[in-house]
């Protein structure tokens, strides 16, 4: 289960929730409610809006060095795709089911 962050608010979308804006140049914004979806729509900044995570860090009243942040950054990394380490575990993969 894959959670999304909010393009305009910074707030978590679950899967199966908010709204997904793709521009021309195939850009997507996912958006968790329509607020956020109006107010990006009205080119209004987030960071004036005071109810935004942008807004609260940018005016120091959120940490903006936080080690739940660098944890959220280092858990969605994809796995590079490696052909010899897959060879070889499919190697004893088949030998162990052979015996």
């Amino acid at each position: 289960m894959r959670l999304e962050k909010c393009y305009y608010c910074s707030s978590p979308v679950y899967p199966g929730h908010g709204t997904m804006f793709v521009r021309n140049d195939c850009k997507t914004f996912m958006f968790c409610r329509s607020k956020c979806n109006r107010n990006f729509k009205r080119k209004r900044n987030p960071r004036k809006a005071k109810w935004t995570k942008a807004f609260r860090k940018s005016s120091g009243k959120e940490l903006a060095i936080d080690p739940a942040f660098e944890f959220e950054k280092r858990r969605y990394v994809p796995v590079k795709y490696d052909r010899e380490l897959w060879q070889k575990n499919s190697c004893y993969y088949e030998e162990s089911r052979g015996n």
